[in-house]
C-alpha cells in the first residue's frame, strides 16, 4: 500500500464523559465513512475538566470505558485508532495516556504522556503534573499496513528530541493527539507542527479540542494533517468535525532520498538526544 487515508477528529469535550464518547463515536464513524484507514481523537477525548474531574474520573485501562470503546469501535470499522487520551487509573498515580487500537480490537499500543503541562499562559495557570505523572517511554507502534505510528500528546509536541527518537525508530506518521490552549493554538500550533513533520519527513496527524470547557478553559481547534515536506494537508475550522486526507508513503520516501536529512543526522555528537 502506498496510501494511507487518515482522519483527525476535532471535539469540544467536556466533564460529561458519555457526551464526549457520543460525539467521537459519531465523528469517527463519519471519518471512516469517509474512507478513513487511521483515525486520531484528541487529547483528554473522555473528559476536559478540572483536576477534581480527572482524578475522579480516572479509570483503569483493563476495566474504563473509554478504551473498551474505543477498541470495539477500531473492530467494527476494521481501522487503526488511536485513542487520543484518557484519564488512566493506575494504581498509585494517574496518567494522561494514549492508547493505538488495531482494526483487530486488540491494543497495539500505550503511551504516556512525556512531558506534563506545567506553565503559564495568557494569565491562567496549568500544573498537570499536580493530579497526573509522566510516563517514561517512547512508543512506536505499527499500524496494519506496516508504518511505524510515533505516540505523542499535546505539549510534547515543544520537545523535538522526542520526534527525532521517533523517526529514529521507524515512524513514518506521528499522532499528535492535543488540548492546545487558544492562545498557543494561535501563535505556534500551525509552526511546531510543520517543524515536527518537516524535522523528521514524517506525517503528522494532529487532533486537537476546541472550544471551551470546564472550568472556562479554551482551545484552539485547527486540527492539522500534515505532510513530510511541511505543507498542511488539511486543517480543521473552529468548531468539533474531522478532516481527512490521503498519505502517500511514494511521495515520503521521494523526499526521504532527495534530502536524506536522516541518514545525515549525527545524533551520537549530542549527548541531550538519545534514540
Amino acid at each position: 500500500m502506498t496510501i494511507l487515508r487518515a482522519a483527525a477528529v476535532q471535539l469540544q469535550s467536556t466533564n460529561q464523559r458519555d457526551r464526549n464518547l457520543e460525539a467521537a463515536d459519531r465523528l469517527t464513524r463519519a471519518a471512516a465513512a469517509d474512507g478513513a484507514e487511521l483515525v486520531v481523537l484528541p487529547e483528554r477525548l473522555d473528559l476536559r475538566g478540572t483536576a477534581q474531574d480527572y482524578a475522579d474520573g480516572a479509570e483503569t485501562l483493563e476495566e474504563g470505558r473509554p478504551l473498551a470503546w474505543a477498541k470495539e469501535l477500531a473492530r467494527e470499522l476494521g481501522i487503526d485508532l488511536v485513542a487520543g487520551s484518557i484519564c488512566e487509573d493506575a494504581g498509585e498515580v494517574n496518567h494522561n495516556t494514549s492508547v493505538h487500537a488495531g482494526p483487530d480490537g486488540e491494543t497495539r499500543a500505550v503511551y504516556r504522556k512525556l512531558h506534563l503541562f506545567d506553565v503559564e499562559v495568557a494569565g491562567t495557570v496549568y500544573r498537570e503534573s499536580e493530579y497526573e505523572s509522566a510516563g517514561d517511554e517512547v512508543v512506536v507502534s505499527e499500524l496494519a499496513d506496516g508504518a511505524g505510528l510515533g505516540m505523542s500528546i499535546c505539549y510534547d509536541l515543544r520537545f523535538p528530541e522526542l520526534y527525532r527518537a521517533l523517526s529514529a525508530r521507524g515512524a513514518r506518521v506521528i499522532a499528535v493527539p492535543a488540548a492546545f490552549t487558544l492562545t498557543t493554538t494561535r501563535d505556534h500550533w500551525e509552526v511546531l507542527l510543520r517543524a515536527r513533520a518537516m524535522e523528521n519527513q514524517a506525517f503528522v496527524v494532529a487532533a486537537n479540542q476546541v472550544g471551551e470547557h470546564p472550568p472556562g478553559l479554551r482551545s484552539g481547534g485547527r486540527s492539522m494533517i500534515v505532510d513530510p515536506w511541511g505543507v498542511v494537508l488539511a486543517q480543521a475550522p473552529d468548531d468539533e468535525g474531522v478532516i481527512v486526507a490521503d498519505l502517500d508513503y511514494a511521495r515520503q520516501d521521494e523526499v526521504r532520498a532527495k534530502l536524506p536529512l536522516l541518514q545525515h543526522r549525527r545524533d551520537r555528537l549530542f549527548d541531550q538526544v538519545h534514540v
